[in-house]
């Protein structure tokens, strides 16, 4: 493994630095704790807070489990397996309500990431589109509508396959919006299916879906492959949208609030050292790399392209949860809800995405859109 870019004292002393004014210490409950991860770049805070020692730092002895399938990252963390986890956004939400499984109370008590997603279409559909248009995210969805509207006048109508990570993602939502936006029905138009993010680029280089919506890295591999193009991405179509959360139940959190704390300094703390250090991202990359991570599907990526085109990914710029930041999402939850006879109440939505514990610990200064 590669050596941290921080001694145990610094990285102290970064954990100390982020900490709130009178914020009391309370001891972790927990020293060893195990947390999942999908393998996309915005687990990068989860890596770097245990490759970098600012886990350790906090006191905690932090396992790190390599998930491949939202439902199952969330049926472990359901059932005490996981502690928490690196979440999709609305999952905590959807846990909560007891969508897909029965019901858990869930919270989301940090942001790990913002932007990041990319929408790829094989090189058959994605044939003469330019590059996403930030200023018109719908333009290359008008030009599928052609070409599946050609397609059906010369007898090959089948639906193209499209591929999201899980249901209750953001990855979901924005694909529907991008097909809207593009005159295409999503329910009867094109044929939508669930996949975990690391089967996306096999599945498109084997012809067993057309398209995907999916965060970093798979998009730009895929791109690098040659297998598909990125046609649309997340942050031009939900500018700043939070993606990525840290998930753990309402019951551990009541239970382990010392522990939740530590976890929330920490991953500050990190975040800190990856905004103010410079080769940073360039060492995140290359933990990811490492083969309990992202292993070689990071290879392609000189480092994380922090803010850069077409994802724009954004690990550090907003860390505190707010139910305001996350009301676009809920509404197309709430949609997604209303066609099965529910509604999403507020109450949910304000005790999921509550930042009582964040700010227990943060100064404000490292605090959400309005604490920047």
């Amino acid at each position: 493994m590669n050596q941290p870019p921080t001694t145990p004292s610094s990285a102290t002393a970064i954990c100390t630095s982020i900490t709130a004014a009178g914020a009391s210490f309370r001891p972790p409950e927990l020293e060893a704790l195990t947390l999942g991860f999908i393998p996309l770049v915005d687990a990068a805070l989860l890596v770097a807070a245990r490759e970098g020692g600012f886990f350790a730092a906090a006191g905690l002895d932090v396992s790190l489990s390599r998930e491949n399938a939202w439902s199952t990252l969330r049926d472990k963390v359901a059932a005490g397996l996981l502690d928490g986890a690196h979440m999709l956004a609305p999952l905590p939400l959807a846990m909560s309500l007891g969508l897909s499984r029965a019901p858990c109370e869930t919270l989301a008590p940090m942001v790990l990431g913002s932007q990041g997603n990319t929408l790829v279409l094989s090189n058959r559909y994605a044939e003469g589109m330019p590059p996403p248009a930030p200023q018109d995210p719908g333009a290359n969805a008008r030009r599928l509508r052609e070409t599946l509207a050609e397609h059906l006048i010369h007898g090959s109508g089948t639906p193209p396959r499209l591929a999201m990570v899980y249901p209750w993602s953001c990855q979901h939502f924005q694909l529907r919006d991008w097909l809207g936006r593009g005159g295409i029905d999503p329910d009867s138009s094109v044929e939508l299916v669930a996949l975990p993010p690391p089967r996306m680029v096999d599945a498109l280089r084997d012809g067993q879906i057309d398209g995907f919506c999916v965060g970093e890295p798979w998009g730009s591999l895929a791109e690098h492959h040659g297998v598909g193009r990125i046609v649309a991405t997340g942050a031009d179509l939900w500018p700043g949208h939070p993606e990525k959360v840290l998930g753990v139940t309402a019951s551990w959190a009541k239970r382990y609030p010392g522990t939740l704390d530590a976890l929330i300094r920490s991953l500050i703390a990190t975040a800190a050292w990856l905004d103010e250090v410079p080769t940073a991202t360039r060492q995140t990359r290359d933990w990811l790399a490492l083969p309990p991570y992202l292993d070689r599907s990071i290879d392609h990526l000189d480092d994380l392209r922090l803010g850069l085109a077409p994802a724009r990914q954004r690990l550090t710029e907003v860390l505190r949860p707010c139910p305001e930041a996350f009301v676009a999402i809920a509404e197309h939850l709430d949609q997604q809800l209303t066609a099965r006879g529910r509604r999403l109440d507020a109450d949910t939505l304000e005790d999921c995405y509550s930042p009582t514990a964040f700010d227990r610990v943060a100064r404000p200064r490292t605090q959400g859109p309005e604490g920047e």
